[in-house]
């Protein structure tokens, strides 16, 4: 039977969620990395000769349009619904107050210099475009952990570091294959030469004895750690393929698959990179650049046109802006609300994708994950509602930091993220003490200045990316409604997350910022002002 790739992704998604999908993807050639020298975007100086342009939205594409376009010499207005720029780049500290629709508002009371990044959480090396403008404006950066073989996964009711996990699984694998090979259930398949260096390399790879059966020698940790003089350690004997996937639990819960190869998702290394003191501090440097630019609490309210211009009306007292060309960057959702001057295919388009649910939680607490469990950074698994738990990467040795004790996003159980986000704060925030108790025994009590944000529930945004509907049809991988945003609406031009194929990083939402910035600059040049004709 022939399976196609969008076949594969459907069974992926069954099985392992969203995340699951889209690293396929990334296997697949489906999702690419960034373009080499991307992080040297620049348009053309001195080419806009004062040409109105009105931004929306003040998340990364916007604030980097509006940079781009400034530097060029273009007149640029930003329009921003919120009281804060950066979008889903939303970075909360101390005296924040957060709002979620039909929810109780939230103040945020962590001590002073703790954060908590409530979405965009971590950066990958690959990603040019975004590094770049941290080294131009000197925002400084440090690593991120994002896979720590210290943390625990807790499946099925059990407690395992992830170092056993990982390496027990590939013991076993090792074993099994070597078991295919000396009993020649291979040969045909592969060389004799072939198969006598691949059984070679078994035996260091995953820890083999000369008979092929996997017995741990150190690599999956220690029921007793070496020590000095005499104090021999004793590695912890191997666990059972039942232990390190139990099918009840998959079956009834979601997958416990990803975690086995998290880290060598292309864009999910196991060291990251992030801002110091935030991940806002990206966004906050090119605010400052644009900052007289940008008008806050001015959310959109008619998209119009004005023969071949534009004109915006928004904020309090249905304020107007004339512009010659449009950059919009709000999410798909909000726009397709707003009344607008689009053709039908477009309008159809902006109902084609759905955004996707996610749920974060945080408390404050002392570092006990450090002073008692050594756990610096990484990420622990769950197949509890809870999902992912993400320990503070810096910091190192301070009183308190801020554990992120759920990143909801249907990674190990794909029915959830709906399911969370439907709870009441309360509800949520006792699932992730429970889970922290599991994890830490004793020590969920220390937890205190607990914050939750739903990115369905926040205002402006109502999800946390694109998810692409229509199957993998259509150009490049996406459906054609995805082809039709990619066209300029008369001089009205679209980018955001939704549109690269780099989706719910910071990443994509540049590269679409510059892809729509070469489209302005294009009409622009074939709109010639009379002054430089």
């Amino acid at each position: 039977m022939n399976v196609t790739r969008r076949d594969l992704l459907e069974q992926v998604g069954a099985i392992g969620g969203l995340g699951a999908a889209y690293l396929a993807m990334e296997a697949l050639g489906l999702a690419v990395p960034t373009p080499a020298g991307a992080e040297n975007f620049t348009l053309s100086p001195h080419t806009g000769h004062g040409r109105p342009v009105v931004i929306l939205g003040a998340g990364l594409a916007g604030l980097v349009s509006a940079y781009e376009l400034s530097r060029a010499g273009y007149s640029v207005t930003v329009l921003e619904a919120r009281d804060r720029i950066g979008g889903r780049v939303w970075t909360i500290r101390g005296g924040d107050t957060i709002v979620q629709a039909g929810r109780p508002d939230q103040r945020a009371a962590f001590t002073d210099g703790l954060y908590f990044n409530a979405g965009a959480a971590r950066i990958p090396s690959t990603h040019r475009a975004t590094l770049g403008y941290a080294r131009k404006f000197g925002v400084p950066m440090e690593a991120m952990v994002n896979v720590n073989r210290s943390a625990g996964w807790d499946f099925a009711g059990k407690i395992q570091p992830e170092r056993r996990m990982v390496n027990d699984m590939r013991g076993k694998l090792a074993e099994l294959l070597a078991k295919a090979i000396d009993q020649h259930a291979l040969d045909g398949a592969v060389s004799k030469g072939e198969l006598d260096v691949i059984r070679q390399f078994l035996a260091p790879y995953g820890e083999l004895d000369p008979q092929g059966a996997y017995v741990p020698r150190g690599r999956s940790g220690y029921l007793t750690e070496g020590g000095g003089y005499g104090a021999a350690p004793v590695p912890l004997p191997a666990m059972q393929f039942s232990e390190l996937l139990p099918v009840p639990a998959v079956r009834a819960r979601g997958s416990l698959a990803l975690p086995y190869f998290f880290e060598h998702i292309w864009d999910m290394q196991a060291v990251m990179l992030q801002p110091v003191g935030g991940m806002d501090r990206i966004s906050q440097a090119i605010y400052e650049r644009v900052r007289p630019l940008v008008q806050l609490n001015s959310p959109v309210s008619a998209i119009r046109r004005s023969g071949d211009r534009v004109r915006i009306e928004h904020g309090p007292g249905e304020r107007v802006t004339e512009a010659d060309f449009c950059i919009c960057t709000l999410p798909m959702p909000i726009l397709a609300r707003i009344p607008a001057d689009f053709s039908p295919p477009k309008k159809s388009a902006l109902k084609a994708v759905t955004y996707a649910v996610s749920v974060k939680v945080a408390f404050e607490g002392p570092r006990f994950w450090e002073a008692k469990d050594s756990i610096y950074g990484g990420l622990a698994w769950t197949d509890r509602q809870n999902e992912n738990v993400m320990y503070p990467s810096g910091g190192y040795g301070d009183a308190k930091g801020v554990l992120v004790a759920a990143y909801c996003g249907g990674w190990t159980r794909p029915d959830n993220p709906q399911a969370f986000a439907a709870l009441s704060h309360d509800e949520r925030f006792r699932i992730c003490r429970e889970s922290i108790a599991a994890l830490h025994p004793g020590q969920s009590r220390l937890l205190d200045k607990a914050v939750t944000v739903t990115w369905g529930l926040t205002p402006w945004s109502e999800g946390v990316g694109a998810v692409w509907g229509g199957g993998l049809t259509g150009s490049g991988g996406r459906p054609p409604e995805y082809a039709e945003l990619l066209k300029p609406e008369g001089p009205i031009v679209f980018a955001g997350e939704h549109l690269s194929y780099q989706p719910t990083w910071q990443e994509g939402a540049v590269l679409s910022a510059h892809e729509a910035l070469k489209l302005v600059q294009s009409m622009a040049g074939e709109r010639r002002p009379a002054a430089a004709a």
